[in-house]
């Protein structure tokens, strides 16, 4: 079949537009969005976020948008859209006009920093979650816990990239502290200055795919989007000597599409990654903790033990003699009770079932201890 013949098929039939197909566009996104081209809509998707401001690309090639002003009056929280998502528009001239986000097959989420404490969608629809750390004074595995939760919770497949190698005296013991707590994620050591491991990141990425780089400001996110690039696509700064941390450099997402075929969506550093709603997540990033947990557990003397400070614990007395990691353990408390908490806060019937919870929890405490007084009497 020849192009033209090609692109009238496409024309008829309204099968996979060649254009946003390089985007990762599939059949059965075109399938799903059937109803939407029946009313005259145009599948786009976005490129690039900045505050209001979107570019999206169509099979017409790249364009601006906005949203419509019904969608701006009936968005949901974390219904806006952001960088890779997947809009229906109204095309009104050169502007597309976005009447509707797509049902996201992937969404990596966090509570919004500063005040609000509102949903914030980071990024949509990636196939591949990049959690990025650099290998200098600034690398904190407690935090790699958290992007691990959050990217499990996500429905992306997570994959953790140690950048700067080559600025690292002595990188295997950093490494192999990462591999103790990714349990199976892949591990890789990157430099764009030697070119070390990235060929095997580009093994990674793959042609119509979508990856997201994700991390804290200075590791590097930017500069690695350049060398896949091929050319500087971002802006880059150099980290601070004094200690290590970065300084904002991506001010906006944006989606790139690299020689390979792949696609990479750069996101701005985060200095804090609150968790939202994040339980599974959670339970996935500490799944080897919780089963030691509930092995070691069958010894507590409390069937109902909170593992808090009830006497007998064996959660407790294995955390004292080192058998259970420490500091593991009380990461996985902390994201425990950080997702609760948001759960709580959105949930008022599971913010009602907590109290009582804990309420049974304290009274049993309170029999416990008369019971043992009387005793001891």
């Amino acid at each position: 079949m020849t192009h033209k013949e090609t692109l009238e098929l496409n024309t008829q039939n309204r099968l996979t537009p060649l254009g946003i197909s390089q985007y990762g566009w599939t059949e059965k996104l075109q399938h799903d969005f059937e109803p939407y081209a029946a009313q005259g809509l145009v599948p786009a998707r976005v490129i690039v976020q900045q505050r209001n401001l979107y570019r999206l690309v169509t099979d017409a090639g790249e364009t601006e948008g906005r949203i419509s002003g019904l969608f701006r009056h009936e968005a949901a929280e974390g219904g806006y859209p952001v960088t890779g998502d997947w809009v229906a528009v109204e095309m009104k001239g050169d502007t597309a006009v976005i009447v509707q986000v797509l049902p996201r097959a992937t969404a990596f989420t966090r509570m919004a920093a500063g005040t609000a404490k509102d949903l914030q969608v980071v990024a949509a629809n990636v196939d591949m979650a990049l959690l990025s750390a650099s290998l200098n004074a600034d690398l904190n595995l407690r935090r790699l816990e958290r992007y691990l939760a959050t990217a499990y919770e996500s429905g992306a497949t997570p994959v953790i990239l140690l950048t700067k190698a080559d600025a690292c005296d002595d990188p295997e013991p950093l490494i192999e502290s990462v591999r103790e707590i990714a349990f199976g994620v892949p591990v890789l050591a990157v430099s764009v200055r030697t070119g070390q491991g990235l060929t095997e990141l580009s093994a990674l990425l793959a042609p119509g795919k979508t990856a997201v780089l994700l991390g804290s400001s200075g590791v590097g996110k930017s500069t690695l989007v350049n060398a896949l690039a091929g050319v500087e696509k971002m802006a880059t700064k150099e980290i601070r000597e004094d200690d290590a941390h970065g300084r904002h450099t991506t001010t906006h997402r944006e989606l790139i599409l690299l020689p390979s075929g792949a696609l990479i969506l750069d996101t701005p550093g985060m200095r804090e990654l609150a968790l939202w709603d994040s339980e599974a997540g959670v339970a996935a990033a500490f799944a080897e903790t919780t089963a030691q947990v509930e092995e070691i557990a069958q010894g507590c003397r409390f069937r109902d033990c909170a593992h808090d400070k009830e006497p007998g614990c064996a959660v407790r007395a294995a955390v004292e003699a080192g058998t259970l990691d420490p500091e593991r353990w009380h990461s996985f408390q902390k994201l425990q009770r950080e997702v609760a908490h948001t759960v709580r806060k959105e949930d008022p019937i599971a913010a009602s079932a907590e109290r009582k919870r804990w309420a049974a929890i304290n009274k049993a405490a309170r029999i416990r201890t008369r019971s043992k007084r009387e005793i001891d009497d």
